[in-house]
């Protein structure tokens, strides 16, 4: 760190060591080390401070590379910073005769080296160039920003500057986001850059999000579609129709993939897909072209940016989830060519034929005994009061035929079927057909794989927070490839808004300061409680 002796003593209580972490052999659960590490983090800055009085700031640890790599910590995105000289705390002869040890990091506020008194002037040569090898982020828009492939370093800048003043103030338009004249012009001039296109800005996201990815056992990659409606700007350049007549609603398409934890908080996006339809193919049946030359091609897409995140996170099971419409048979072919892929989970829409037997997908299902009842929540919509859904659960694997103008052979998966039973009078019940690639051998599987289709909720969460939260529709820069590169940067802060919406529902006990920085979280407090007088625990 390159303290000097007056401020190590003042800082080093703020830095707690994790000097034994041990789980025994034979312990068979999968990621139970770094799912473990994870809690005890969440856990730590709140007792600790109940328990000693001070808030830390920094975990270190040490681990003996002889005997240990240290996976479980770097899955829990601990930093490695360097190694010991291999002399232990009762070398007097400094010989360096013990074992060479790495040490590992892990920040739990951003501003960590201003609070313990780092100063760049102080700190020696070696530590300043192990910490920039991989430096910790200042910020959520640099962990989510940074890096990003642009051609100056000016654009870099510009790019959190404007990530940081969206986040700010998010449901302002962009001059008053901006807040300054100067501010604005420099907004504008960056979104008309040629290098600013909205997959160049999104990349660092991509990362982040595969970084947060491998904290987790399982990953649902959930996939859908959106329509941006722009036809009250009329002057805007690049939008297509949308709808049964050429001259109707002029919008963008955006389908994008959401990462979520099997418990459903947001970890990030994995793919985003951007067009409009072209007015001269209005009307054009596109029945008999390839998948390839129609819109449906998207859902490949997204499977195989999950597939290239789950060749890099081999620890982590990512499950595709998509609604009604992915259910093509192209995407199942896809799936059950790599077992080493993504899985599956798909919401069945077409009354398939089967394999070895008489009945087509969904008479064979009904045809079988429900082997339990299973209590779903399901939210609030519209007019619709939320409820208490009881659904009977039926299960098989069967083996789905190929449609009748396509070659193919037959594919094996496993059905869910959930039907809902006695519905309050005047509501549809709810009737879930779905086919995966993960077996189903019980009742508790099955449960399972309801529960994961049931987290796609979630994306719809974002898509609102995206629309009524960030207003991405009242975006007028009357160029479709401006709203593109605006509206990267809009995804990002309406996922981190609902990121931290998720993480103080599941840890409301959680201390602010893993969030905010100390001027952050006064200021809040000063403003909501009109008492400038912080208090002494936050």
């Amino acid at each position: 760190i390159g303290w000097d002796d007056s401020v190590r003593c003042a800082g080093l209580p703020k830095v707690v060591n994790n000097s034994r972490f041990l789980i025994l052999p034979g312990v068979q659960v999968r990621n139970l080390a770094s799912h473990a590490l994870s809690l005890a983090i969440r856990r730590l800055p709140m007792d600790w401070q109940v328990r000693y009085g001070v808030t830390p700031v920094l975990l270190e640890t040490f681990v003996d590379r002889d005997h240990y790599r240290g996976t479980c910590y770097r899955a829990s995105n601990w930093i490695h910073i360097g190694a010991t000289q291999g002399r232990g705390r009762q070398d007097r002869s400094r010989t360096a005769n013990g074992s060479v040890k790495d040490i590992l990091v892990y920040p739990l506020q951003p501003e960590w080296r201003k609070i313990l008194g780092v100063d760049a002037g102080t700190s020696r040569q070696r530590s300043e160039e192990l910490l920039a090898s991989e430096a910790i982020p200042a910020d959520w828009a640099e962990q989510e920003f940074g890096g990003c492939a642009l051609p100056d370093t000016r654009l870099q800048a510009r790019l959190l500057t404007i990530a940081r003043d969206f986040y700010a103030r998010p449901t302002a338009n962009l001059p008053q986001a901006c807040t300054s004249r100067a501010k604005t012009k420099a907004a504008y001039r960056f979104l008309d850059h040629e290098k600013t296109t909205m997959d160049t800005l999104l990349q660092p996201h991509y990362r982040a999000t595969e970084a947060r990815t491998r904290g987790e056992s399982i990953v649902l990659a959930v996939q859908d579609t959106s329509s941006l409606n722009y036809t009250t700007h009329a002057a805007t350049v690049g939008i297509g129709p949308i709808g049964t007549t050429e001259d109707g609603p002029q919008r963008l398409h955006l389908h994008s993939t959401l990462a979520f934890s099997a418990a459903g908080t947001p970890l990030g996006l994995l793919d985003v897909q951007c067009w409009a339809r072209d007015p001269n193919e209005f009307g054009m049946k596109r029945d008999q072209l390839p998948i390839e030359e129609k819109e449906s091609i998207k859902w490949l897409k997204s499977y195989r940016a999950a597939a290239a995140v789950q060749a890099r996170c081999p620890d982590t099971m990512i499950v595709s989830v998509g609604d009604r419409e992915s259910d093509i048979y192209e995407l199942f072919q896809e799936a059950v060519a790599d077992p080493k892929g993504p899985k599956l989970l798909v919401r069945a829409k077409h009354d398939r034929a089967l394999k070895d037997e008489q009945h087509r997908l969904w008479q064979t299902m009904e045809s079988l005994s429900p082997v339990g009842i299973q209590e779903l929540q399901v939210p609030r919509q519209g007019k619709r009061e939320a409820r208490d859904a009881h659904l009977a659960i039926r299960y098989a694997q069967v083996c789905l035929e190929a449609p009748a103008k396509q070659k193919g052979q037959s594919i094996p998966i496993w059905v869910v079927m959930a039907q809902e039973q006695n519905t309050p009078p005047g509501v549809k019940p709810l009737e879930w057909m779905l086919l995966t690639t993960v077996p189903v051998t019980c009742l508790a599987d099955a449960v399972e794989r309801l529960t994961w289709y049931a987290r796609r909720w979630g994306i719809e969460v974002w898509h609102r927070t995206l629309k009524s939260g960030c207003r991405i529709e009242k975006r007028q820069l009357g160029d479709s490839d401006r709203i593109e590169a605006c509206l990267a940067i809009d995804l990002v802060v309406a996922w981190r808004i609902y990121y931290l919406t998720k993480l103080g529902r599941e840890v409301p006990q959680a201390p602010c300061t893993v969030y905010f920085d100390d001027a952050q979280w006064k200021a809040l407090l000063a403003f909501t409680t009109k008492n400038p007088i912080a208090p002494i625990q936050p």
